[in-house]
């Protein structure tokens, strides 16, 4: 009699991997999601196709409307100066870079970009750091006087900006201010839109959390470095990108208190080279240098800057 054989163990089959959503099930998703937005329009209020063309059209002219000045730009920058004029062709032919050269090669436009970074990023720096503290200050610390001091603060909202430079600028020449960094610098800090965004998304946090924190034995500054800032993340992104592209497109203020060639911005230095009979295509080049950087610091922080004027319905 003969031993029956063993049974050979059979493995589980291996478990499925969760499959990716394919393209037709994002595309089916989406379209479901259009069908969804569509539906909660009113009848009477939906587009028709003409109205969508129109639409369609209506919007292309004024993207093109808009990109024309960057265009012309960019396109009379790399033409020789001889070939610049008006009205003439604005097809990017010839081709050159001497303008480019000649702006990379002058004396004072490294100085001017070097002191334009240092005015925008300190300036960033500075305004979000004290717009934060004025900001939790206003929003979670209770003392005598709180809501009269945030709104008198925020009045200056409705002040121009023009009419507070000639005491500020009389008030910063009589302490020696003139031609220096901390001179252009330190009176753009008190920012009263960045200190109201601030307030009003700190004050959506919720108190259990910094009692929590008070709980564990946090000091204010504690609970201001561990708990708050990482919280702001989102809203100092978004205040970042404005506040630089404010400054780093600043021109008046930068005239008034840079009075030497050495203290000009790259904004006031290229503006002054059309009084020194530069030609037209140097002065072009030099303001798409000053572009660059601002550009970049769009694409970057694009995501932010869209929320952030949605959130704050600040428009330009």
């Amino acid at each position: 009699m003969t031993a029956a054989p063993a049974e050979t163990p059979v493995a589980d089959p291996p478990a499925p991997a969760p499959l990716a959503p394919d393209r037709a099930a994002r595309r089916a998703e989406r379209r479901l999601r259009k069908q969804a937005e569509q539906d909660s329009v009113p009848h009477g209020m939906r587009a028709t196709p003409a109205g969508r063309i129109a639409r369609g059209a209506l919007l292309t002219v004024a993207a093109i409307v808009t990109v024309f000045p960057f265009y012309a730009m960019v396109v009379l920058s790399l033409k020789p100066s001889a070939a610049v004029e008006f009205p003439g062709s604005l097809l990017p032919w010839p081709v050159t870079g001497e303008a480019y050269d000649s702006v990379m090669n002058a004396q004072d436009v490294p100085r001017w970009l070097f002191n334009t970074v240092i005015y925008s990023v300190v300036s960033v720096v500075g305004v979000l750091l004290l717009a934060s503290l004025a900001g939790y200050a206003f929003a979670k610390k209770r003392f005598p006087g709180r809501e009269a001091m945030f709104w008198s603060f925020l009045s200056m909202v409705m002040v121009p900006y023009h009419v507070t430079m000639i005491p500020t600028f009389a008030m910063i020449a009589k302490m020696g201010g003139v031609d220096t960094y901390w001179g252009m610098i330190v009176p753009t800090l008190a920012n009263a839109q960045a200190v109201f965004l601030m307030r009003q998304f700190i004050q959506g946090l919720p108190d259990e959390l910094f009692e929590a924190a008070r709980l564990d034995g946090c000091s204010e500054w504690q609970i201001f470095y561990r708990i708050v800032l990482p919280l702001l993340k989102p809203i100092l992104a978004t205040l970042g990108v404005f506040v630089f592209l404010w400054h780093w497109n600043d021109f008046l203020w930068p005239l008034i208190i840079g009075q030497s060639t050495d203290m000009r911005t790259l904004t006031v230095g290229i503006a002054s080279l059309q009084q020194q009979n530069v030609p037209l295509n140097v002065v072009l080049s030099g303001s798409v240098i000053a572009f660059v950087p601002i550009f970049a610091a769009y694409l970057v922080g694009q995501r932010y800057f869209t929320e952030g004027v949605t959130a704050s319905g600040i428009k330009g």
